[in-house]
């Protein structure tokens, strides 16, 4: 077993798609060392920005859906009115395929929306799995730490002391996992970097006091990684709660003023990309109160309030290079959303719809003339005329005959208890009795 946070992540979903783009991450940071400027935030902002144009058309899918939804919602909400507390099986057909019509008059999928998603999500936690595993991903953050861990592994109380570290309380499971108590040696190093990429300033410093014979090598390494991870000053790896406390212990207002940032710009724009999309409609009738609809809608305004303030209180307590990734596509949304908005306010909604219904109507007319409509066709005359020419090939008498047989079946009871015939028969006595 290898490292759990180093290691590339194995879900059977999302691991393939990390793994593709890990490599994409790895080619930025490679093209940003040629260049002379290897910085994990650049790199982060780069890598969100490809990503998230990739995935422009399924956004603008999915907005659009929403615009018609908004346009076709009143519809829905009318035949739900129109249904409401109807459960006998003929209503609920009739329910469904009124909804089925509305949405093929828009366009649109019953599902379209659900699907975007679906295919959205695996790509994001994909790519929250990279950003947060960047040595698991990039090859030349990894080799950084290779020179120290060799020494560590040969230094006496080394694996003792990493685990008194601030940055190994999420790691704690590893230390005492077989692999690592037996000795397992790739299994130690992924360790050992999986909490030196998490170690904060005070812990690098902790290191070196711990280990003064190591000094050279710790501050390589901690200098290699420290230019990786400086932006705008801040070092990407401590957390914003690390930042204010020792910006205000130090009276380095800079520093405490970028921890304060991170998280508020987190919000804030998590904020506006909520406001730029687009809202559901508002109903605050008592009709609609049970309405599923009208909760979801209700269930997406909470939300819309309550994902701003849990980034910032993820920010908070999560290296600040997450916060800049959550910046970083918040903007990117929001640029986004902006040109998708002004390009669908100048669709021409009523010029889709009787698009839409003419596509509609002639997709029925074609279901008309399939092979399958046709031979039930076919057979349904058959099995019209030959009740015809049946029906036709009897005389009255021999009609009257047969009624007189079966009316004699009743009256001599000559019938199976457990059978049909017996329980109409029943149904016949009781109404006779009680029309006398």
């Amino acid at each position: 077993m290898k490292g759990v946070l180093l290691t590339q992540y194995q879900g059977k979903i999302v691991g393939p798609v990390a793994w593709l783009l890990g490599h994409l991450m790895n080619g930025i940071f490679n093209v940003l060392n040629a260049i002379g400027i290897p910085n994990i935030g650049l790199a982060i902002i780069i890598f969100t920005i490809v990503i998230y144009l990739c995935l422009l058309p399924l956004t603008y899918k999915q907005q659009k859906f929403s615009k018609l939804q908004a346009k076709m919602s009143p519809e829905l909400q009318a035949i739900q009115a129109k249904y409401k507390g109807k459960k006998d099986n003929d209503s609920m057909l009739a329910m469904q395929q009124e909804t089925k019509e509305v949405y093929a008059k828009y366009g649109v999928s019953q599902t379209g929306s659900c699907l975007q998603l679906l295919i959205q999500m695996p790509i994001l936690f994909a790519l929250y799995r990279v950003i947060y595993q960047i040595p698991a991903y990039v090859t030349i953050v990894k080799n950084a730490f290779s020179p120290l861990v060799e020494d560590l592994l040969a230094t006496t109380g080394a694996a003792d002391f990493l685990q008194t570290l601030s940055s190994a309380s999420m790691f704690k499971n590893q230390f005492t996992n077989e692999a690592f108590t037996s000795g397992d040696p790739t299994y130690i190093k992924n360790t050992f970097i999986d909490v030196l990429n998490k170690a904060s300033t005070a812990d690098w410093n902790s290191l070196t006091a711990q280990f003064p014979s190591l000094s050279a090598s710790i501050e390589n390494t901690h200098s290699a990684l420290t230019r990786f991870n400086y932006f705008l000053g801040l070092n990407i790896s401590d957390t914003p709660m690390y930042m204010i406390k020792t910006g205000f212990a130090d009276k380095a207002f800079l520093l405490m003023l970028g921890g304060v940032m991170v998280p508020v710009l987190a919000a804030l724009t998590q904020w506006i990309n909520t406001k730029l999309m687009p809202q559901p409609a508002s109903d605050n009738s008592k009709a609609n109160a049970d309405d599923p609809t009208a909760q979801m809608q209700q269930s997406m305004k909470t939300m819309n309030l309550m994902m701003p303030i849990m980034s910032a209180v993820f920010c908070l307590s999560l290296p600040a290079g997450m916060g800049i990734y959550w910046i970083a596509g918040a903007v990117v949304r929001s640029i986004q959303q902006v040109v998708i908005n002004r390009h669908i306010d100048k669709i021409d909604i009523d010029a889709e719809i009787a698009k839409n219904t003419a596509k509609y109507k002639e997709k029925l007319e074609k279901n008309k003339t399939t092979k399958q409509m046709s031979l039930y066709a076919n057979l349904s005359t058959k099995n019209n005329d030959l009740s015809s020419a049946k029906d036709s090939s009897i005389s009255e008498a021999e009609k009257e005959e047969k009624l007189e047989k079966v009316k004699s079946v009743y009256n001599n009871k000559e019938i199976r208890k457990d059978s049909l015939l017996a329980k109409a028969n029943m149904v016949k006595d009781f109404n006779e009795k009680n029309n006398k």
